[in-house]
C-alpha cells in the first residue's frame, strides 16, 4: 500500500511539473493556489457531468433509489479505508497495506449481497402474499 501510495505521488508530482511548464510555455504564469483551482476545478466539473449522466441513466430502473445509496455508500467505503490505511502508515499502529483496503471492501460487499438477497426474497414474498390475497 505504502508502494502505491508512493507512486500516486511521484505521478502527481510529475503531472503537476509538466502542468506548471506547459502552462509557462503558454505565456499562464500561475501560482501553485491558481494551478489547483483550475486543475481541480476542470477535473470536478468532467466528473460530475460524468456522474451527472450515469446517475440519470440509474434513474431509469426501478430501484433507482438503492442504487443510488450502493453507489454513494461504496463511494465512501473506498475513501474510509483508505483514510484507515494512511492514517496507520502516519501513526505505526499496523501496516499500511492495498490488501487490507481490497479485503476490507470486499467485507462490504459479502454483507450487501447478503442484504440484498435478503431484501429480494422479503419483497418477492410481499408480492406473492398480495396477489395471493388478490386472488
Amino acid at each position: 500500500m505504502r508502494e502505491v501510495i508512493t507512486w500516486l505521488a511521484e505521478l502527481v508530482n510529475a503531472a503537476h511539473d509538466i502542468l506548471i511548464v506547459l502552462f509557462q510555455e503558454l505565456g499562464f504564469s500561475l501560482t501553485d493556489k491558481q494551478l489547483h483551482f483550475w486543475i481541480i476545478g476542470v477535473i470536478g466539473i468532467f466528473a460530475y457531468f460524468f456522474v451527472y449522466f450515469f446517475f440519470k441513466i440509474l434513474a431509469e430502473f426501478k430501484w433507482s433509489t438503492s442504487i443510488f445509496a450502493f453507489v454513494y455508500t461504496f463511494t465512501l467505503m473506498i475513501v474510509l479505508v483508505f483514510a484507515i490505511e494512511i492514517q496507520q502508515a502516519i501513526t505505526n499502529r499496523g501496516n499500511m497495506e492495498f490488501a487490507d483496503a481490497v479485503i476490507g471492501l470486499w467485507g462490504f460487499l459479502v454483507f450487501f449481497f447478503v442484504y440484498a438477497c435478503l431484501a429480494i426474497v422479503a419483497y418477492l414474498i410481499t408480492k406473492w402474499y398480495k396477489k395471493r390475497k388478490r386472488d
